[in-house]
């Protein structure tokens, strides 16, 4: 991107950001070709996962450090784990257009959990969870038009979900297949081991 850093010359061909883009790829030194170190492989995966849930480092190694002390497969809680956050089954319900959407419904008080209400949108919800939303207009008129705006939208088989009220009921807990990222988990619980 020209910055006109060098004044009148980048408005001529002399400029040096015009002649590289013919040569090279963007950036200092081009994008490198091939595969990447076990490294960068790994940092990426990791990488993949936070960004589609919405996190930051310190929330994500929580969760991490959460499934590594459970039993069975690390890579597999840790997706679970991660897939039965509040605002990711808010999300998954068509309540909201998107995580971070979903997250400020929850934080601005328009989601109960149990009968009760919530602000945090961390928590992890259990099978036999019962999630409703706040007995208001504005928020009837909110998740109304989220779910018009999408009515075609089908919810996973883990989540049990009444229009009507709007009610959603957890009815078993999410296993590998309901997340729909291309991620291996393998290669994070590696480069999270370390």
């Amino acid at each position: 991107m020209k910055l006109l850093l060098k004044g009148t010359r980048c408005e001529t061909a002399k400029c040096a950001i015009e002649k590289r883009q013919k040569s090279m790829a963007p950036g200092q030194h081009g994008w490198r070709k091939g595969r990447g170190s076990d490294y960068a492989v790994r940092l990426r995966e990791k990488q993949k996962l936070k960004r589609y849930y919405g996190l930051l480092n310190t929330q994500f190694m929580k969760i991490f450090d959460l499934a590594l002390k459970g039993k069975g497969d690390t890579g597999k809680r840790l997706l679970e784990m991660l897939e039965r956050r509040l605002d990711n089954v808010v999300y998954k319900l068509n309540f909201a257009p998107s995580r971070k959407a979903a997250r400020i419904l929850i934080s601005h008080g328009h989601i109960y959990l149990n009968g009760r209400r919530v602000d945090i949108p961390s928590i992890m919800v259990k099978v036999g969870d019962k999630i409703t939303l706040k007995n208001a207009e504005k928020t009837r008129k909110l998740v109304k038009a989220q779910l018009e705006s999408n009515p075609n939208y089908t919810v996973q088989g883990w989540l049990q979900f009444d229009v009507a009220k709007p009610m959603a009921t957890v009815v078993a807990l999410p296993t590998r297949d309901d997340v729909q990222l291309a991620v291996e988990e393998q290669l994070v619980v590696e480069f999270c081991s370390r």
